[in-house]
């Protein structure tokens, strides 16, 4: 079993910043990529970033290229999604994802993830 915890989120005005982290715990693979998602309640949750085992390879939605960073410290076994210049459109419960297939890319769908993690707000003010 693999447990995953956000936080990090809160609320900002636009163009502010965040950082979110994703501490995983329990049976944690070496080879697995992780990923964030986000979601606005009545809609799909929707792929937002995701990282390679090694963090050497990283893949972002167009809405946030540019603007979100996400990272990795397998020594700490935490995953970490920096958020700058923040709009009132990124407002969503952020989800932190791991995926134990292995494979890069993992895609972007959420089925393509086996643990998730249970959310942290995030509001943007305009």
């Amino acid at each position: 079993q693999v447990q995953l915890v956000e936080s990090g989120g809160g609320l900002v005005q636009a163009g502010g910043s965040l950082r979110l982290s994703c501490a995983a715990s329990g049976r944690t693979l070496r080879s697995y990529a992780m990923g964030w998602f986000r979601q606005v309640s009545g809609k799909e949750r929707e792929f937002v970033a995701c990282i390679s085992w090694s963090g050497g390879s990283t893949n972002y939605a167009d809405s946030v290229k540019g603007r979100f960073t996400i990272s990795r410290d397998n020594a700490k076994k935490m995953v970490y999604l920096q958020m700058n210049s923040l709009k009132p459109e990124d407002t969503a419960v952020y989800y932190c994802a791991g995926d134990t297939t292995a494979r890069w890319p993992p895609g972007t769908g959420k089925d393509a993830y086996d643990y998730w993690g249970q959310g942290t707000q995030v509001t943007v003010s305009s």
